[in-house]
């Protein structure tokens, strides 16, 4: 054995946890085994250590500085074999990356792009799926995620900026004479999103202007919202990633202009892109689309 000096493996993980949570039982809880389980493998590593690792008190139980220096060795080490594990897994796995996108972003701006992904790199296969908000990695049912950062993020949880938000009032070119005239949204109806509720409160809190004594009408959907100012029903706010390809085609207008509300989009992914050639590819062809916006 190269390393003659190691203790039973078996031993470190119920010791680590022991350590950490300075209680047997919650180290069983973790690890879903018995207290007596611990308890043994406690003893076992003192036995082959040949000292005390643990102050044993009526009811508490204090590591010693020992214990504190050892728990802390075995942390890095696992951490580092974790790290390692899931590299290995994830490059020698390969396949297709399943990407979770929010459905309007999805629908308006990351559809269109895929004919561009496949001529620049043909070897990504991408599995696309809806999804808004917290994303959960476990099981592998994601691989990475699109989101706007409107909700916490753990902090384990790899976040990389592609974009800003910027949002203003769009609608068709009729509409958009009308109000920016004396006159401004009166008589015109202001589409709402029930996805989205507070787009309009937003905007008006960065402009300082007000929207008042026009007709309201809200859809399930952003996208329905926007595909609805585009058929010249009424006037959205429009996050420019959204209508991006409609004010360059001229289907749509933003007569105010757009500004950023402080918030933008990010890749999510369980570790850093740099560790999943995959990842890597796909972040790289994300930044060259989000240069446009």
């Amino acid at each position: 054995m190269r390393w003659p000096d190691l203790p039973p493996l078996n031993t470190l993980l119920p010791f680590e946890a022991t350590v950490r949570h300075a209680s047997m039982t919650r180290a069983a809880q973790e690890l879903h085994v018995t207290h007596g389980a611990v308890s043994r493998q406690i003893q076992n590593l003192e036995k082959a250590l040949g000292t005390p690792l643990f102050e044993r008190g009526t009811r508490v139980l204090h590591p010693t500085p020992q214990a504190h220096r050892l728990a802390a060795a075995v942390r890095d080490a696992l951490d580092r074999l974790d790290t390692a594990a899931r590299e290995v897994s994830r490059r020698e796995r390969g396949g297709p990356l399943a990407l979770s996108c929010e459905p309007t972003l999805l629908m308006r701006w990351l559809i269109p792009r895929l004919p561009d992904l496949a001529a620049r790199v043909p070897g990504l296969t991408v599995h696309l799926s809806a999804g808004g908000g917290p994303v959960s990695f476990d099981g592998d049912t994601v691989d990475v995620a699109l989101r706007r950062d409107d909700f916490p993020v753990p902090g384990q949880v790899s976040r990389t900026p592609l974009f800003l938000e910027r949002i203003g009032p769009v609608c068709s070119p009729e509409l958009a004479e009308r109000i920016t005239g004396a006159r401004g949204f009166a008589g015109v109806t202001i589409l709402h999103a029930a996805t989205r509720p507070g787009a309009w409160d937003d905007w008006q809190r960065l402009t300082r202007r007000r929207v008042e004594g026009a007709a309201q009408q809200t859809f399930e959907h952003f996208y329905l919202a926007l595909q609805a100012a585009v058929a010249g029903v009424g006037v959205a706010i429009g996050p420019y990633a959204l209508v991006h390809d409609d004010l360059v085609n001229g289907q749509l207008v933003a007569p105010f202009g757009l500004m950023a509300d402080g918030t933008g989009y990010h890749l999510l992914s369980p570790r850093p892109p740099e560790q999943d050639d995959r990842v890597a590819l796909l972040l790289g062809w994300l930044r060259d689309q989000a240069g446009e916006l």
